[in-house]
């Protein structure tokens, strides 16, 4: 397995920057945030760490949310961007805010983190001041499969490291403030024949479930995974599962049903910790 180039460039970045703060008298107290990133060249067994929270002085952070509270979804070619937004109070005013994604037990072992790249800045967060003490600051961020989005073993839930100062210098740091999830794309396809058909002859439903598989940058079948066989009458505006079946050892679905009525057919898989749910498109059946 490897650690892409970009991967080694964040740790330098993270490194310098620490945190920005604006007061001097904070220098002397920099956290530094290069631990979040992996600084070998494979991916290394880690122990059960407890994270090493920080607070200097009263800033507290309030709340974070990833990606709208939804889970990010990375395939195999096209970057996903995606928002994070910190909201932090200190009685003097927040200055900056920002998160940094990372995946493993412990930070100073991580083997995957999802930082901004724009940590040169003097500041990183986009900070809307709600009040005088209270800011949410936002940072976008990208899960990219050709550098830090680089092997599967990254599937799954990642740990959201985030730090937050204010204008006299005091700042918070959170390791593992929450989590998220970061999965592997799912696609699913479905195709009814014959076409037209007889009512009360045999219909074929074959289909495929496929996942991004981040080691190769290729689509491959999801196999052993339940995945629900839908109708949906020409008439109705809802399916019902007619059966579950089981994919193959290489994603491949196929079963049969009786002709009933003018309708659509489609799978539906409900998705797992890795790979988020999907549904195919209905595949339109004319029963005669």
């Amino acid at each position: 397995m490897r650690i892409r180039a970009t991967v080694a460039a964040v740790t330098g970045a993270l490194a310098l920057s620490a945190l920005a703060v604006p007061a001097a008298q904070a220098q002397d107290h920099m956290p530094s945030l290069a631990s979040l990133v992996p600084t070998t060249s494979k991916a290394t067994p880690f122990t059960a760490a407890t994270p090493a929270d920080e607070t200097v002085g009263d800033t507290k952070i309030t709340g974070v949310t990833v990606n709208g509270g939804k889970n990010i979804v990375v395939g195999t070619t096209v970057k996903k961007s995606f928002t994070v937004s910190v909201t932090a109070t200190d009685p003097t005013g927040i200055y900056d805010a920002y998160p940094v994604l990372w995946h493993g037990s412990d930070p100073d072992n991580a083997d995957g983190a999802i930082a901004p790249d724009n940590l040169d800045d003097e500041q990183v967060g986009s900070c809307s001041h709600s009040s005088a003490t209270t800011a949410t600051c936002k940072v976008t961020l990208v899960a990219d499969p050709q550098t830090n989005i680089y092997a599967n073993l990254l599937a799954g839930t990642w740990k959201v490291w985030v730090g937050a100062a204010g204008n006299d210098g005091d700042y918070v740091i959170r390791d593992a403030y929450k989590t998220t999830k970061v999965q592997r794309a799912s696609k699913l396809t479905v195709n009814a024949s014959p076409e037209p058909v007889t009512k009360g002859k045999t219909i074929t439903v074959t289909g495929k479930l496929s996942r991004a598989n981040w080691d190769d940058l290729q689509y491959h079948g999801y196999t052993g995974q339940s995945v629900k066989l839908q109708f949906r009458k020409k008439s109705a505006s809802t399916y019902t599962t007619v059966k579950t079946i089981t994919s193959n050892s290489t994603g491949e679905l196929k079963t049969t049903v009786k002709a009933s009525a003018d309708g659509y057919f489609r799978y539906s898989f409900a998705g797992t910790t890795t790979t988020p749910a999907i549904n195919a498109t209905g595949d339109f059946v004319d029963v005669r």
